[in-house]
């Protein structure tokens, strides 16, 4: 495993600047949760997966998400690697979906987010039926890590050029979202999906070493 996420840092460099940068503009506001998922598991009478979500085949378990991603999605290195700067993790939980953490860099104006969505029950199920429909941005990915995942963004022509979230199905109930802002100095020279698709691979290599895979 040591290997594994070795190789998966090491593809995370060239991502580095792209998040980071100067922008001289002001501090924005970390992204909100994209709309449409809904707060309680719409799975009853259903069976998982649903809305042509894909199966969870080689799940990790419901406990590698009992801590908080401010603690566990990275290392203060890898913050510094993505962000191009070492900051804190500030607490942003979302009270119908689960444990949010945000890494801001004033200086460039990138953000990157974590969200472990334990309090709904309907993993990726949930994502293809409510917020596919919004998307202005739907690519399903290869599998993340053995894990299957999608990227998407409903914020239009302008806001997709530097917004992009990537959900992954840790196992058919629960899923993690993680999302990135790109600097404005970085809006236009790098795709924000293909960026929180690296990403995305650091977090999934951190749960499944708490997982013990």
């Amino acid at each position: 495993m040591k290997g594994k996420f070795a190789k998966v840092s090491v593809g995370i460099a060239a991502t580095v600047m792209l998040a980071a940068g100067c922008s001289g503009g002001s501090t924005p506001a970390p992204p909100p949760v994209l709309p449409g998922i809904p707060g309680s598991s719409s799975a009853a009478g259903k069976s998982l997966p649903y809305a042509g979500a894909p199966k969870v085949e080689n799940p990790l378990p419901d406990s590698v998400l009992s801590t908080h991603p401010c603690d566990s999605a990275f290392t203060s290195g890898q913050v510094l690697e993505i962000l191009g700067k070492e900051v804190p993790g500030k607490h942003a939980d979302n009270s119908s979906l689960g444990a949010q953490c945000h890494w801001l860099n004033s200086d460039s104006g990138a953000v990157l987010t974590v969200l472990y969505v334990t309090k709904v029950s309907d993993g990726l199920s949930a994502v293809y039926a409510n917020s596919k429909p919004q998307s202005t941005v739907w690519r399903p990915l290869p599998l993340t890590q053995g894990l299957p995942a999608v990227a998407h963004s409903s914020y239009g022509a302008k806001g997709d050029k530097s917004f992009c979230q990537v959900s992954i199905g840790i196992n058919d109930r629960h899923d993690v979202d993680v999302s990135v802002t790109l600097s404005p100095s970085k809006v236009g020279t790098k795709n924000p999906c293909d960026v929180t698709a690296q990403i995305s691979e650091m977090v999934v290599v951190s749960l499944k070493q708490r997982a013990g895979a």
